[in-house]
């Protein structure tokens, strides 16, 4: 089912008003690595023959879980990859009220089957927010979870509510805003998401997979006390910030911690952290920001 109305309206009645009140604001980055992961399937380089926990990647993914101003625990996914099943269970996570996704790539979407276990934990359908191309994707990817006549057998399937936003809109989740911001993953435009509230973590933009930043989207980074932020490597890529070009848009955009996802082999952490600035570090699975 697709809520049509304009996101912001449609999502603020299911959540209390206001952003008084929350706790325990906790961003939990559940995978740091690229699409392919690290480590690389049959590859014996230093990065994936390393003994460091923290060059142990899955896909990039994020969970943003606070307790709301009625005292319920809230987690709100940002992408649901491949990986998903693996990083639920190592973070006990065992809730979703909101799925936001950036695009439908593979490592950003193919964990979605799994949501069906919040399903029944719940009780309720998902809210999938997402835009209107990564919804189009979403619907041919999982016909069997959008058309039932795609689903002979009648099994176990997901329960999501997709709700369309385009850049710029807002949505409030359960007393945390999240706006959609514009970028370029090469010529594809894909969303971005600042959060806003009551943390010392927000203003917090989560901005993976891009390598352009569009003139009017600038706006919405202004203020930016974390940023995580695509830092796939060293050297340049067509549709990835490189490490230096990270730094130098955390520069411009001014954020207090920059946190960099969706690394390649190509880092390896503790050799490689020593070349960034103060202000910037390399993100590593199960890091909590709060």
């Amino acid at each position: 089912m697709e809520h049509s109305r304009v996101a912001e309206r449609e999502r603020t009645r299911h959540s209390p008003s206001g952003e008084a009140g929350l706790r325990e604001v906790t961003l939990t980055l559940l995978g740091t690595g690229t699409s392919a992961g690290v480590p690389l399937i049959g590859c014996d380089c230093a990065t994936c023959t390393s003994d460091d926990p923290r060059d142990r990647r899955l896909r990039t993914a994020a969970a943003l879980r606070y307790t709301d101003a009625r005292g319920m625990h809230r987690t709100v996914l940002l992408d649901v990859g491949p990986d998903h099943r693996q990083q639920a269970l190592q973070h006990r996570i065992d809730r979703a009220d909101y799925i936001l996704l950036t695009h439908s790539h593979v490592d950003h979407v193919w964990g979605l089957d799994e949501v069906r276990r919040y399903n029944a934990l719940m009780g309720t359908s998902i809210p999938v927010i997402g835009d209107a191309r990564t919804l189009d994707e979403l619907r041919r990817i999982y016909a069997h979870i959008f058309d039932r006549a795609r689903n002979a057998n009648e099994s176990w399937v997901a329960d999501l509510a997709t709700v369309r936003i385009a850049p710029g809109e807002s949505l409030d989740c359960h007393g945390i805003r999240a706006t959609a911001v514009q970028m370029l993953h090469g010529r594809l435009p894909i969303l971005a998401w600042r959060f806003d509230g009551p943390s010392p973590l927000f203003p917090l933009v989560y901005a993976t997979d891009v390598n352009g930043i569009p003139p009017e989207s600038w706006r919405h980074l202004v203020g930016t006390r974390t940023l995580i932020l695509d830092g796939l490597r060293f050297r340049s890529h067509p549709t990835h910030f490189s490490v230096d070009q990270a730094v130098e848009t955390a520069s411009r955009i001014g954020a207090i911690r920059t946190v960099l996802v969706h690394m390649t082999h190509d880092i390896l952490h503790e050799r490689d952290a020593q070349r960034l600035p103060d202000g910037v570090e390399f993100g590593f699975d199960g890091l909590a920001l709060r």
